[in-house]
This record gives structure tokens, sequence and C-alpha cells, in this order.
């Protein structure tokens, strides 16, 4: 985890990205299984290839909504506290699977899931902008995020062999297990950044004051609607992706393991890469950059694709370009406003992410019964062409040393 100049990062910076990181590959792990499990569930349970989008949308779904809520309230009383309320959360909803033996009950167990990765949802990010300087943010948060990396590497594909073998539920059993150690270990070793806190009363009217003020600025309007576009555009091209390769081309459940412990290669590879080239030349040029190459491997995917070792690569270069993102991104975000209102407009753009993912979830099983995989990929890769474009167009990059505009909350009547 060696980073240019250690001298300069705050003392325990590598045990708090530890936690910070077990927190990231647990919660995204559990997320991210869903889709390649499904063909397990769907035989265990009885259900239709459709499902999978309502399963997806109820978590995402409760994710943003809670988002919502959990941003200010991290902003009110420290991330710390958020951190430790939405891994212990978690712990529980996950355990909670063991109990599900129907739709209707994973319907619910998934929903408790999303709840929870709600409270948890921009903890990561807005305690990387309190505790790291600006310049170092790009490779911290490269590294914080290389636990979903290991997720793609670990996590799904030994939740896909587990859930082949013993049944669905044995895998979010584990992942309980793990996020119980992160919730014990956050609170050893993660303390409470020394930032300005936010003085607004927790209020619905007090948190939707905020949002609206955030939300005149340009900039952050431009972030929302990026992070919103672009998980709907992601969850096009993923969910179904696993799917499509067990009935169109005869891939078996470790083949499917094999896809993302590749993807999770490249994400360890371009992750922490692009964040430090971030740091050096911009955030821009490296997002956009890696849009634009995205688009070029979605659009004909399934023309490209034709046997599974194709398949590996172009999920191997995907996620690569899709990892390139992420870190830029979100240190670019950071600095939009100031700490007082950074877990807001983390929380919010997750929110509006998840609502992406949600819609986008939905959709892909829609067209996916209509037109196939095809369908699927020609939607998600307009889709990231235009994101790419608003974000060229829109997003300004950040001076370091010039710090971003307070957010101007107007007087009301608190609610």
């Amino acid at each position: 985890m060696a980073a240019p100049d250690d001298s300069t990062l705050p003392p325990r910076a590598r045990l708090i990205l530890f936690a910070l990181w077990l927190m990231v590959f647990s919660s995204g792990s559990q997320i991210m299984l869903i889709s390649p499990i499904f063909p397990r569930i769907r035989e265990q349970l009885g259900l239709t290839e459709s499902a999978l989008g309502p399963l997806l949308a109820v978590d995402a779904g409760m994710l943003g909504f809670i988002a919502l809520i959990a941003g200010p309230i991290s902003d009110r009383i420290g991330r710390r506290r958020i951190l430790l309320a939405g891994t212990g959360l978690m712990a529980v909803a996950l355990a909670l699977h063991a109990t599900a033996f129907d739709y209707f009950s994973l319907l619910t167990v998934r929903a408790l899931a999303g709840g929870a990765g709600g409270v948890l949802s921009g903890v990561a990010v807005a305690y990387v902008g309190d505790y790291f300087p600006y310049r170092r943010r790009g490779w911290a948060n490269g590294w914080v995020m290389t636990g979903m990396a290991f997720g793609q590497i670990v996590g799904i594909p030994a939740g896909t062999l587990l859930a082949d073998r013993f049944g669905f539920r044995l895998p979010y059993l584990g992942f309980a297990v793990i996020m119980a150690a992160t919730f014990l270990l956050a609170w050893r070793v993660v303390p409470q950044p020394l930032v300005e806190r936010s003085h607004e009363p927790l209020t619905v009217g007090g948190a939707l004051r905020g949002y609206a003020a955030m939300l005149r600025d340009p900039a952050v309007l431009a972030a929302v609607i990026v992070f919103a576009a672009t998980f709907l555009g992601n969850s096009l091209f993923l969910i179904y992706m696993p799917t499509w390769l067990e009935d169109a081309l005869g891939a078996s459940p470790a083949q499917v393991a094999g896809l993302f412990f590749a993807g999770g290669i490249a994400n360890v590879l371009s992750g922490p890469r692009a964040g430090r080239l971030s740091d050096r030349i911009g955030r821009k040029v490296v997002i956009i950059g890696s849009s634009i190459g995205i688009v070029a491997l979605v659009l004909p995917t399934t023309f490209l694709v034709r046997s599974i070792p194709a398949a590996y690569v172009l999920f191997f270069l995907t996620m690569s370009l899709f990892a390139a993102r992420i870190g830029p991104f979100q240190a670019l975000l950071t600095q939009l406003v100031p700490g007082s209102r950074r877990g807001a407009l983390v929380s919010l753009t997750v929110g509006m992410g998840n609502l992406g993912f949600a819609v986008g979830s939905t959709l892909a099983g829609v067209t996916y019964d209509r037109f196939g995989y095809r369908g699927d990929t020609l939607l998600s890769g307009t889709i990231l062409l235009l994101t790419a474009w608003v974000l060229w167009r829109f997003l300004p990059e950040p001076v370091e040393g010039v710090p971003p505009l307070p957010t101007r909350m107007e007087p009301g009547p608190v609610l």
C-alpha cells in the first residue's frame, strides 16, 4: 500500500484504510453476489428470470433512500458513529438471510441489507475526504475501493461455488461474520476526524433544505446526474451478463466465478494506479478517458463475445476501466463542498446512484426478456456515453488549495 511521499500521510493511515477496505469488501461483495448466484436462487426457490430485477431494485432502492437520511446525520454526529452503526446493522441483516425460504422473505432480507448499506453508503468516501489531504485522496480512495475488487477476486467466486454446492444462504452468512469483524476493528482503530461538523437540525426540513441548497450548485447537480446515470448504465451491462453466459454460451458456475475473479484482478491492478495518476494529471481526464473506453467495449459486447475466453478478456478490460473511474471521481466529489456538507453530498450522490441502479435493474430484466442481452448492452453503452459528455461539459476540476464555496442555507421553518 505504498504511496508517494509517505511522510505526509496522517497517523495510522494504513490501518484505518484497512478497516474501510474490509467494510467495502463485505458490503460490496454481498451486493454483487446476487447476480452470479441468481441461477441457483432461481432453482432453489422456483423463480422466473425476471425476478432478479426486483431483488436488485429493492436492495438499491432501500440503500438510496436510507443514504439520503444517513448523510446529514453523519455530518452532524461524525463518520465514526455512522460506520459503527452501519457495520453492526449489516452484520445482522446478512445473518437473517438464513431465514429466507421464499421470494417474499428473500425480498425482505434484501431490503434490510439495502437499508444497512444505505447507512454505510458514503461513509468510506466521506471519511477519506475528512481524514486525508486532497492531494492523497485519489490514492486513498483507490486503495479502499480495491475492497470491491477483492470481493470479485475472492468473495464472489467463493460465494458462487458455495451457493452451487450448499445453497445460496451460506455465502451471506459468511459475509455476516466478516462484517461483524469489521465492526470490531472499526471500534478499535478508527478515530473521529477533526473536521467541522454541521450545525443544522436533524429534521426532515433541515435535510431537505440542505440537499436543495447543494443542488442549486451546477457542479453538484452535474455530479449527482453523472452518478445516477453511471449506476443505471453499469446495471444494464452487468446484471444479466452471468445469466446470458449460462443461457447462450453454456457457462458453468465455476466459469462465472472465474469471470468475476478476472474482473477483480483488473480492479486491483487498475484502481490504485488510476487514483495516483489522477493525483498528478487531474481527475477529469482520467474519468472521461476511462468512460470512453468503457463505451467502446460495452456497445459491441454480444458481437465480440462468442466464447468463454473472449468473455474473460472483455470483462477484464471493462472492469479495469470501471475501476479507473472510481477513485478519481470520489476524490473530485469530496472537494466540491465543505467538510460539514461532505457526508450529505456523498450520500446524495450514492442515493441517486442507487436509484439509477434500481431503475436499471428493473429495466434490464424487461429489456432482457424482450430483446435479449444485446438490448441491455446497447442501452448501457448509450447512457454511459451521455454520462461522459455531462461530466466533461458541466463538472469542474477542483484546484488544491482553493477551498469549496460554503453551501448557502436559506432560513425556513423546522419540520
